[in-house]
Formats: structure tokens, sequence, C-alpha cells
């Protein structure tokens, strides 16, 4: 497994680094998956819930280096340091997803320290539970569109071109949508909103890398209902749609990244959802998604987790 590049600038001021770099002999890279095998994986909104998770299984998978990212840089020092005693160099960056500066050199300094990103997270999201004219226009719609979608544009863009170049080793996106970007839900029409865009950029990117040659660079569209990260607190499941654990939907985006799979829908009432809708009539799915499903009412007693305008995840 190839060493750690240098730093070929000084870190910027949210940078922080925990643990060593694992040893070339400490484990048998023949086990690993290509894509995580002394990969450079960073991770958006890894100081919690799912993006904690990612972060484990990058190390886990034996990647040689992991960038958390989280505006919680606390929240993401301790996730690092659950994970040093693995071995793996880890940093922590404080960024602030809805700040497009911040995001672009932050990402730079990244690439010159690591001198690549194998394996793209982008997990960070907001969420706001109202009725649309509720939502603050600054701190709540533009707020949620820079940090649901936007940010994962930006990032990936700034990362993009050096994972097309390195045609050494498959390269992987995961990008974290949600089943409110393939369903209209009342309370949530930002948010949905958000995550419809992020499915549909998502999507045509994955598209064009194939298109146009680079099909070393996966991109993995991941679609969850409901995760009960705290995010969607008093959110209640639709007829036959736990809440899932983010155990088992972290489970199945990263399973369904390492394959290259193009979209992971969970549960499986996210894909009978999105065929119903689309062959029957809108007013009968209105009823049905209404009254037999309990979709719309679904974010009626709806908390998050008691932050400020936006509940983060």
């Amino acid at each position: 497994m190839q060493g750690p590049n240098p730093p070929t600038s000084r870190p910027g001021p949210g940078w922080r680094e925990y643990g060593a770099v694992m040893d070339e002999q400490s484990f048998d890279a023949r086990r690993m998956h290509p894509a995580l095998a002394g990969a450079v994986v960073l991770v958006t909104g890894a100081g919690r819930g799912m993006g904690a998770i990612y972060a484990r299984r990058a190390v886990e998978g034996g990647a040689r280096a992991v960038s958390l990212w989280d505006v919680d840089d606390d929240a993401a020092r301790r996730v690092a340091g659950s994970l040093a005693r693995v071995g793996v160099e880890i940093e922590v960056r404080r960024v602030d997803l809805g700040d497009r500066d911040d995001v672009v050199g932050a990402a730079r300094e990244v690439v010159e320290r690591f001198g690549r990103v194998d394996v793209l997270v982008n997990n960070a999201g907001v969420v706001r539970g109202a009725p649309f004219w509720e939502h603050d226009p600054v701190a709540d719609i533009e707020a949620t569109m820079r940090v649901n979608t936007l940010a994962p544009m930006w990032l990936t863009r700034a990362v993009l071109p050096s994972m097309m170049a390195d045609t050494t080793r498959p390269k992987r996106i995961l990008n974290i949508a949600s089943a409110a970007g393939t369903l209209a839900n009342p309370n949530m029409s930002v948010y949905a909103a958000s995550k419809w865009a992020l499915i549909g950029w998502s999507e045509s990117l994955r598209l064009e890398l194939s298109r146009l040659g680079h099909g070393h660079v996966a991109v993995t569209t991941f679609c969850p209902s409901y995760v009960s990260t705290g995010m969607f607190a008093g959110a209640r499941g639709p007829l036959l749609t736990p809440i899932m654990t983010p155990e088992t939907a972290a489970a199945a985006a990263w399973s369904g990244m390492l394959r290259g799979a193009p979209l992971v829908l969970r549960p499986w009432t996210v894909k009978l959802a999105m065929a119903l809708r689309g062959v029957l009539p809108v007013r009968w799915w209105d009823a049905v998604a209404g009254k037999v499903f309990k979709v719309y009412s679904s974010m009626d007693e709806w908390t998050g987790r008691r932050d400020p305008a936006l509940t983060r995840d």
C-alpha cells in the first residue's frame, strides 16, 4: 500500500490530525475492496450519525487516510479519537458547508496534503420540518439548499478532476439523498426540494462519467426513508416502513457504494412508493399516500434535535 504523500502546504486552521499511518504489513490488502485499500476517504457530516459510521467503515476497510468534515469539530474530534487506535491517518476539519469558499478551500488542502481523494461521501444534511410559509428565506430555505444540494456539488467539482485523471484505482462518490427526494411530503417542502435536486444532479453526473469514458469513477445515490439519527426525531414511519437504525442504513449505502450501484433505496417500500406514484393518477396517489400509507402525516410530530432553526446531520 502506498504511503501518505507529504503535505505540500501548511494545513488550515480547522485541521487536526489523529493517529498514525498504518504500516504496510499490518493488514492483508488482498482481503479488502480495491476501492478502499490504501484509499484517501473524505466524509462530510462525520461528527455523528451515519457520517461517523462511514468514517469507521473506511478505517476498517483499509483506508490509509480519512478526512472528517463537520461544522461541529468537537463532535468530529470525538469520532477521530475513537478511530485513532486503528492506526490510519485521520484529520478533522471544521468546514461550513454553506460557504462555498470554505468548502473549496478545505477540499484543496485535503488534496494537497494527501495527494488525492479516492472516496467522497457527501453525507451532511439539514432539515426544517414546517409548512413552506414558515421557512425563513435565508436561515431555512437558502441554508438548506446550500448544505444539502450546493455543497455536494461544490465539493465534488473541486475533487472530481483529480479523481477522473487517476485511472490507477477505482474511485467512488456516495451522495446521501433521501426518499423525500422521490416523493412530495407536507412539512418538508424545502428539504424535499433539496434532495430532489441532489438526486437529479447525482444521477446525471453518473451518466456523464460513464458516457465520457470515466467509468472508474462510480457514483452512488442513497435514498433512505427515516433514519433514527435524531435528525428526524418525532417523525413516524409510513405503513410497512420502519424507521431504520443508522447502522442498517449506512450498511446498505456503503455496500452499494463499494459495488458501484447507481441507486440504493431503503427500505423496499421506497421503491414500491415510487412505482405506485408513477402509475397512479395524481389524486389517486394522494389518497393512497395520505390515507393508506400515512406518508403525508409522517412529519406532523417532527421535533428534530431541537437545535435552533435547523436540525443538522
